[in-house]
């Protein structure tokens, strides 16, 4: 007994990802397709560590009909036009995108922060996966949210190349080794050069100067967390391959201490908490990378501010950040919603 699951984007690095975590999780599956442009067709993707694989289908010529579950990584261009065809064939889609997630018709998930949104997703039969630093983020902040109420937020981002794509790892190993051996390392994928560099520009800039990902960190906390909430993001781009890391600074509206954000953090779902406020006693994005969990270190109180509490957050973008959660809702829609074939 399982679902008829398929994975749109399986040859790129967060639907390879999906594959791996589906398998990982034992997520009940009775049949799979793996999906997708013309140019992957034919190929073979794995299913984690199972042994078994799955031949690639063009998304063009499937038929999504009769299939349950549908986990897109193909962006937003791609989604466009296969996602509102997915979803009138009876197939849910979890869009890993930014096309939807703004729709208020549309549900856009963390499980562990707001699991109840779910069940508005049968207005459009679309699920939407929030942002690779949102989700680490809203994560960490949910639980002293509900303690204390969040009223402030600032959040400075340092975002591996892996959140650009296979393009983004592939610059910064060619410039590194570049850099190496005296040749040129001229910027492609990024607007400057990234190995041994940071950039502080990710996505397009808007009007007010601020950057796409810093406005979606902003809008997208917002409808996941609480209307109420107000942040401000600085998005930088880091020369780590995985792994996502925040400094993020909160201002509350009711009193809380360290150690009250601590055992907070501690006992909440998705969240290691790693303090020891020692040499080492904190965790960086390479000791992140394959784990599930959302990493927090460096609490301590802010005395800038009135009931302030500044941390550090790690996370793999690719799990977490993208094909956890995708997967993770995937559980959820099953849970509350769908019956195994």
């Amino acid at each position: 007994m399982g679902y008829r699951v398929v994975v749109a984007g399986a040859t790129g690095n967060v639907g390879r990802e999906m594959l791996n975590i589906l398998a990982e999780r034992e997520f009940p599956i009775s049949d799979l397709a793996a999906l997708a442009s013309s140019r992957s067709q034919g190929e073979e993707v794995e299913l984690g560590d199972t042994g078994r694989t799955v031949k690639v289908q063009n998304i063009e010529h499937f038929d999504p009909t009769g299939w349950d579950i549908a986990l897109f990584a193909i962006g937003s261009d791609a989604t466009r036009i296969h996602a509102p065809r997915f979803a009138a064939a009876g197939c849910t889609v979890i869009d890993n995108s930014s096309l939807y997630r703004m729709e208020p018709d549309v549900p856009l998930i963390v499980p562990e922060v707001n699991p109840d949104a779910i069940d508005g997703y049968k207005a459009r039969n679309i699920i939407a996966n929030p942002n690779c630093s949102t989700a680490q983020m809203v994560v960490a902040l949910k639980p002293l949210h509900d303690f204390a109420t969040i009223r402030r937020v600032v959040v400075s981002t340092y975002q591996s190349v892996s959140g650009a794509g296979k393009q983004g790892m592939d610059e910064l190993f060619e410039q590194s080794r570049n850099i190496f051996v005296g040749d040129p390392a001229e910027p492609k994928k990024f607007t400057k050069q990234i190995a041994f560099n940071v950039i502080p520009h990710i996505d397009s800039f808007l009007d007010d100067g601020s950057t796409k990902e810093e406005w979606k960190m902003v809008v997208e906390t917002k409808k996941i967390l609480d209307p109420k909430v107000k942040v401000v993001a600085t998005c930088v781009r880091v020369p780590v391959f995985v792994g996502h890391s925040e400094a993020i600074h909160i201002e509350f509206e009711n009193d809380i201490s360290a150690a009250d954000a601590q055992r907070l953090l501690r006992e909440a779902p998705g969240i290691m908490l790693v303090d020891k406020r020692e040499d080492g006693g904190y965790v960086t994005p390479i000791e992140c990378v394959g784990e599930f969990a959302t990493y927090v270190s460096r609490v301590r109180e802010d005395p800038t501010v009135e009931n302030g509490i500044a941390l550090w957050c790690v996370s793999d973008n690719l799990r977490k950040g993208a094909a956890l959660n995708a997967v993770q809702i995937a559980e959820l829609l099953g849970r509350r919603h769908l019956k195994k074939g």
